[in-house]
């Protein structure tokens, strides 16, 4: 039988190792240490940044060496395919942890190329913080609750087949109504409605300069969201703008989707990843991502 890894002692190990690591550069190698100083980086932020690394890799490692995966998770990848969804959350929301900071804040490159493989592995999905070019001023915020939205002229809560509590705003979405009419109004309108999310393009630098191709671009454009907390992951498309800076939070979520990521009561606001959908053929349906663990299917969201 293989031996399992322990990543928290190996990433306590290499920690240590890198702390020493840190003592002996500014004692045989002061200038450079000086030289680092001066640029903003510290042997503390070196040592935290190697911990971080080696944390990565340990995670990485293990995942790799209990499921061996290609590009994306496959049928190759037994143990993940036939492992329950709460397990999975849960290994997820482990992982993810140790690969965030300890504060929100914009996540660094590194740091958000590192989710992005997490993700990919676990549920198979292609995803991250850049996708053509394009990069929202955060992948790492605040989400809070939305209303429905309504789509089309005339809609009413009543016509939503859930949470109508949570109510209907009064005017249209940033992108208009899902459809003209209620006869014209798809299930595939009905599911962007459902699985909405505002983000804040309005803050973006180049948002008036580049207004026709970003609206364009952002226009029903798909995005996966997970919650650290529990590792919940839900596919969504961006149907509106917002929230404003003034209220902290820089995503919003559909009642569905608050409710899914367990962020629909109390202050309706918690921390998430947002990441975009590489999903050019439309071949991943929004909703609450599940594995399909039917050996040689790929991965699929539960309605």
């Amino acid at each position: 039988m293989a031996s399992t890894l322990n990543t928290s002692k190996l990433h306590q190990a290499l920690t240590h190792h890198a702390d020493l690591s840190g003592k002996r550069l500014k004692i045989h190698h002061p200038k450079a240490v000086s030289w680092l100083e001066q640029a903003g980086v510290t042997p503390g932020n070196i040592r935290h940044h190697a911990a971080r690394l080696a944390t990565t890799g340990a995670i990485a490692g293990a995942l790799l060496l209990a499921n061996p995966l290609m590009t994306k998770v496959s049928s190759s990848s037994n143990k993940l395919a036939h492992a329950p969804v709460a397990k999975l959350h849960d290994l997820l929301a482990a992982n993810i942890k140790a690969l965030l900071p300890n504060v929100v804040r914009p996540l660094r490159p590194d740091e958000e190329n590192a989710i992005s493989k997490l993700i990919t592995t676990i549920w198979g999905i292609k995803a991250g913080a850049t996708l053509d070019g394009e990069h929202l001023n955060t992948s790492y915020g605040y989400i809070g609750a939305e209303q429905h939205l309504p789509r089309f002229p005339g809609d009413t809560v009543e016509a939503h087949d859930a949470y109508q509590v949570s109510g209907i705003t009064p005017g249209k979405g940033a992108w208009g109504y899902f459809a003209n009419s209620s006869d014209a109004l798809t299930q595939d309108l009905i599911q962007k409605e459902k699985y909405y999310v505002a983000v804040q393009t309005l803050y973006l630098p180049d948002w008036q300069q580049r207004l026709s191709y970003l609206r364009d671009w952002y226009k029903y454009r798909k995005v996966v969201l997970v919650n650290p907390a529990n590792g919940k992951t839900i596919v969504a498309v961006v149907a509106d703008a917002g929230p404003a800076n003034w209220t902290g939070k820089q995503f919003g979520g559909s009642p569905e989707v608050m409710a899914y990521l367990k962020l629909q009561d109390g202050a309706q606001k918690g921390a998430v990843v947002l990441f975009f959908v590489d999903d050019k053929g439309n071949e991943i349906p929004l909703g609450p991502v599940e594995y399909n663990r039917a050996e040689g299917q790929a991965p699929i969201a539960e309605k």
